[in-house]
């Protein structure tokens, strides 16, 4: 409520509505652009950006989705059109959220740091090689922490094909760490669990 309070006053010409508006997504906007984009210039750039749009265009905004929704659908927007998927960055994973997805437990002894390091890089490249339809799946899933209707809203596409599209994402991560050795191979636990389920049916 106190969201659409200070959207209604920026409506009604309220300048320091804005400011506060904007101190409220600062944050997580620029935290999304630094993980599509790997460059904290950059990210303050598509920051700045989405922050313009959102001051041209929210006028016409007509609450038919919640504003977090349309202005995380600005801000994937804005990474699309500055950055392709093929841009040589390296994405930062560093700070208190990192990186969590359903994935194998990771193989590599507790104490070598090396190895923890090569997987932490791997992960950085396999989520750069993502298309952009994946990419952002994953960070506003895997990272950002959106639910999959937030997700659906602000890509404009239905719960379902945020879910295929994040299965599809965490497969290729998945395999781009296997073919690096960094995880148990998919294949030996669906072994087991199909061993299991026959052993089931017998019963």
């Amino acid at each position: 409520m106190n969201e659409n309070r200070i959207i209604q006053r920026i409506k009604d010409g309220d300048k320091s509505a804005f400011e506060e508006l904007f101190k409220l997504y600062e944050n997580k906007i620029y935290n999304l652009a630094l993980k599509w984009t790997g460059d904290p210039q950059d990210a303050l750039d598509v920051s700045q950006e989405v922050f313009l749009r959102v001051y041209r265009y929210l006028p016409g905004f007509k609450n038919q989705s919640s504003f977090g929704t349309w202005i995380y659908r600005i801000a994937i927007n804005v990474c699309r059109d500055a950055y392709s998927k093929n841009r040589d960055e390296t994405l930062s994973l560093d700070g208190e959220e990192e990186f969590e997805t359903q994935i194998p437990d990771v193989r590599y002894s507790p104490e070598n740091e090396f190895e923890k390091r090569q997987i932490k890089e791997v992960l950085k490249e396999a989520i750069l090689s993502l298309d952009d339809a994946h990419k952002a799946v994953v960070i506003m899933r895997d990272i950002n922490g959106l639910s999959y209707e937030e997700i659906a809203q602000a890509l404009e596409i239905n719960t379902g094909t945020v879910r295929s599209r994040l299965a599809r994402a965490r497969e290729k991560l998945r395999k781009k760490l296997a073919e690096n050795g960094n995880f148990f191979e998919a294949g030996k636990s669906n072994n087991s669990e199909e061993t299991h389920d026959k052993e089931g049916k017998r019963s």
